[in-house]
């Protein structure tokens, strides 16, 4: 695990996949202060108000109040975060949330010399 200095989450972060670690590492290097999965949406509820569809941004940054959501996904699989993103922000019009997607990954990992696994 990583020693992060620019996380101000609670808990440890506990990445899904190696994206996300190399994109908490390139946030960490510049100072940017990051929190990782600290808020779950609710995008859709059933008529006993049971949660039916739900979404968790990847990083937070406070410092630009902005939610980030990492997707490495081939392209043509990236459709359902898409639709949850467009959830997002009709339900939540003050949430500024962004999706980067494997190519803009790959472009940071290039720039800052980050190996990513395939």
């Amino acid at each position: 695990m990583a020693d992060f200095q620019a996380f101000v989450g609670r808990v440890p972060p506990r990445f899904a996949n190696e994206a996300e670690l190399e994109c908490a590492k390139i946030l960490d290097y510049h100072g940017v202060p990051w929190a990782y999965e600290p808020r779950t949406f609710v995008l859709e509820q059933n008529e006993d108000g049971r949660v039916t569809e739900a979404f968790t941004p990847d990083f937070y940054l406070p410092e630009q109040d902005l939610y980030l959501e990492i997707t490495v996904m081939k392209q043509s699989l990236v459709t359902r975060k898409n639709r949850k993103l467009r959830k997002l922000r009709e339900r939540y019009p003050d949430v500024r949330a962004k999706l980067f997607y494997r190519r803009d990954i790959e472009r940071l990992a290039e720039r800052y010399r980050l190996h990513l696994a395939s």
